[in-house]
């Protein structure tokens, strides 16, 4: 969505390693208007176009996409994709409407530029779980790849929303890694003390508020159980009306 970063650069330099010397690299830049909700950040949300345009064009990106809103949605639209299982935790849960508009503008995108690969980062682990399960699911044929999230110096994860932070809650927002952390590390505890581990160390910045922590199933985001042998440890917290989520993935 814009201002890209060096989280960003990451998929890029992925893309363009996929792609190889003679393959195209398209990027999309789109602040896709549906998969924010009528109190969220959409007309806030940074916008520096011309640097992210200058930071594709030094990871070798071919072709930026960057259409406008009524290209994307023209006067009338009234065609949407849900995806009614891995989206209702998490996110899907906190944000209702969310990944109908995250679904909707990707399945959009694919069908625009017909790519052979997509690359999507992990710090939205229930997004690109989502957009692998569309792609299967709509026999879409587009490969999915997943990068791993590029992070700050004292494990915060890179975001476009971070820049939103002031500098006293910029120094608390590392509590997140800190508390995934701990409960990765944390053996033979059964998933709701995971989550209270979890929820404890956060609670030590003063600053953040939690919206959700949860200890699923990595494979369908539904509650663990016999079967389960990955877990994901996923949380949101706010700081004031910045939204920042992480996770980490442990075996189950």
């Amino acid at each position: 969505m814009g201002a890209l970063h060096a989280g960003h650069a990451s998929l890029l330099r992925k893309a363009r390693r996929l792609a190889g010397a003679k393959g195209r690299v398209v990027a999309s830049i789109f602040i896709n208007p549906t998969q924010f909700g009528p109190k969220e950040d959409f007309s806030r949300y940074p916008r520096t176009f011309g640097a992210d345009c200058r930071l594709c064009r030094e990871e070798g990106v071919d072709i930026v996409f960057h259409p406008t809103v009524e290209g994307m949605y023209p006067e009338g639209y009234s065609t949407y994709v849900d995806e009614t299982r891995i989206s209702l935790s998490l996110c899907g849960k906190s944000r209702p409407g969310h990944f109908r508009g995250v679904c909707t503008v990707v399945l959009k995108l694919f069908n625009i530029i017909q790519p052979e690969v997509a690359v999507f980062g992990a710090k939205d682990y229930q997004q690109a779980a989502i957009i692998q399960k569309m792609t299967r699911d709509l026999n879409l044929g587009t490969r999915i790849v997943v990068v791993p999230t590029v992070r700050e110096e004292d494990g915060l994860a890179l975001s476009s929303r971070n820049r939103y932070l002031t500098p006293e809650e910029r120094a608390q927002a590392p509590v997140i890694r800190r508390a995934l952390l701990l409960a990765a590390g944390a053996k033979d505890r059964a998933p709701g003390d995971l989550a209270r581990l979890v929820r404890r160390e956060i609670a030590k910045a003063r600053l953040g508020k939690i919206d959700y922590v949860e200890v699923l199933d990595a494979a369908t985001l539904e509650a663990p159980g016999s079967a389960t042998r990955k877990l994901v440890i996923a949380c949101a917290v706010y700081f004031e009306r910045t939204r920042l989520i992480d996770n980490v993935v442990r075996k189950g």
